[in-house]
């Protein structure tokens, strides 16, 4: 009989620090615990339950062969019950990457990396409004074009153009979108960096009571 027993290294003997392999009970346990204490997606609790079975193996059965555990399955279980929802992590992640100043292209990027469906990415994707806001806010943190001082007008035309090319590549990075990008960087007052803005939000606006408020 095989002990669980290890000796350290001053000889003395105390329990081994491998977990035991997993089963059902196990599994569903780890996978409620996962969902409760992050929001994910089924695609990410997929992938999490995948690691730890091969981390940590599969319990044998009394027959001595090795339990199937269909993980795919105790996922859709959860998404079912509503402990996953992939429209709600899409929504908040969205939110989350956007007021940090992220641009559209960024959300898309980190919305697919997290499994969610093409639908669900294209329904939660930052709109004209908040795109630009996005772009505002990242200018004003950085101090990119009008929010700052870093480009000398006094310097050689060559000089201000690559200050200028350097911030929209910084601005392109973070996922925004050229034109946006482009016009910030240009923009000769933040007066007019702010019209902008208004201009996308009236149009939202107009957007919505065309539509009706149903």
């Amino acid at each position: 009989m095989v002990s669980s027993e290890t000796k350290s290294p001053s000889g003395r003997r105390g329990k081994s620090n491998r977990k035991r392999p997993l089963d059902e009970t196990a599994l569903r346990d780890l996978a409620l615990s996962y969902a409760a204490r992050y929001a994910t997606t089924g695609a990410k609790l997929e992938a999490y339950l995948a690691r730890k079975i091969r981390e940590r193996g599969i319990a044998e059965g009394e027959d001595g062969r090795d339990r199937a555990l269909d993980v795919k399955a105790l996922v859709a279980r959860l998404i079912e019950l509503g402990y996953v929802d992939d429209e709600a992590y899409a929504r908040m992640r969205s939110r989350d990457l956007t007021a940090r100043g992220y641009g559209k292209r960024r959300v898309e990027q980190a919305l697919w990396a997290a499994g969610v469906d093409e639908q669900i990415r294209t329904d939660h994707a930052p709109g004209e409004a908040d795109s630009r806001r996005a772009a505002i806010l990242l200018a004003k943190k950085r101090g990119f074009g009008a929010f700052g001082h870093r480009i000398d007008n006094a310097a050689p035309a060559d000089t201000q153009r690559a200050a200028k090319e350097k911030q929209i590549a910084a601005m392109l990075r973070a996922g925004h979108d050229f034109g946006h990008a482009r016009f910030i960087v240009e923009a000769a007052a933040i007066g007019d960096i702010e019209d902008w803005l208004v201009e996308a939000q009236d149009g939202e606006t107009g957007d919505r009571q065309e539509d009706g408020p149903w």
